[in-house]
């Protein structure tokens, strides 16, 4: 069951069981003090164990004051000019604690070690990458559905693909070759705010190991610049060292990490924030 994602106020909100928490995934410029107390609410109301905002940095001191703390900061994410904080909340005490600490720190500290940004070697002879069109969505839907025993979005779903393609708010991207898609990922927009979400990366199993998701996150930022798009951020895998290591060789930042933040992989695992500055000025859309 995929948690529901509703409006409150002018902001946007994602909560339920799967994930046994709140996402603030949307700051609409609600009053901070008055929003904050409606998730500590909500979280109490419907016993959550964690509640998750980002939010600008003008909003962040209603939030601090009642208990939250950050748990990642990304500089000049709103438009070039604010930064934008990931903020953590724990009703629970039991979720603070990181799981698999010494691993998610080795993970780290080798993708740190590997940010050399070599030079992308080209595509495999016989893969190649396009934009995902309406038609496409079907079989990327089932190449998530095989990747993915567990995932916070239901991006399994070709009618979510679809609407989430619709609504202007996300592009896919895909790598196939003559046979089929091997690869998918997708830019989710935030025009409002100028910066992207780099997510939902997923290549199957027996065509890991040849860079596709770095050539895909080379693509989608080409894509993300010739719209204007100002700053590109993730939200990985905290035990992963592959998406790590991805972000960091493509000249990425570490911005924090969010503890247990989300349901994918194996359970509710913490995932690191990393971000990347796209275009110095903004440019018109």
């Amino acid at each position: 069951m995929i948690d529901k994602t509703i409006k409150t106020g002018r902001s946007i909100i994602q909560h339920g069981s799967y994930n046994d928490r709140i996402y603030l995934m949307e700051w609409g410029g609600d009053d901070p003090d008055f929003l904050a107390d409606k998730l500590l609410r909500l979280a109490n109301d419907e016993n959550y164990s964690k509640i998750t905002a980002r939010v600008p940095e003008h909003a962040k001191d209603a939030f601090l004051n009642k208990g939250f703390i950050i748990e990642a900061c990304v500089p000049s994410f709103y438009n070039g000019k604010e930064d934008g904080y990931f903020l953590g909340f724990f009703p629970e005490n039991g979720r603070r604690k990181i799981k698999r600490g010494e691993h998610v720190k080795k993970v780290l500290s080798t993708a740190m070690d590997k940010a050399t940004q070599p030079v992308l070697s080209p595509l495999k002879k016989g893969l190649n990458i396009k934009v995902a069109e309406m038609d496409d969505l079907k079989e990327i839907a089932a190449l998530y559905a095989i990747v993915f025993p567990e995932y916070p979005f239901p991006v399994y779903d070709p009618a979510f693909l679809k609407e989430s393609l619709l609504s202007g708010h996300n592009r896919y991207f895909y790598i196939y070759n003559s046979e089929k898609i091997i690869a998918a990922s997708s830019v989710e927009m935030y025009p409002r705010e100028s910066f992207v979400e780099m997510t939902d990366f997923a290549t199957l199993p027996k065509y890991r190991g040849h860079s596709l998701a770095r050539h895909l996150l080379k693509e989608m930022e080409a894509y993300s610049k010739q719209k204007g798009f100002m700053t590109a951020y993730t939200i990985a895998r905290a035990v992963s060292f592959g998406m790590n290591i991805t972000f960091s060789r493509m000249g990425y930042h570490f911005a924090g990490t969010l503890i247990n933040n989300t349901r994918i992989g194996q359970g509710i695992e913490s995932m690191n924030v990393w971000y990347k500055k796209l275009n110095i000025q903004k440019l018109s859309r």
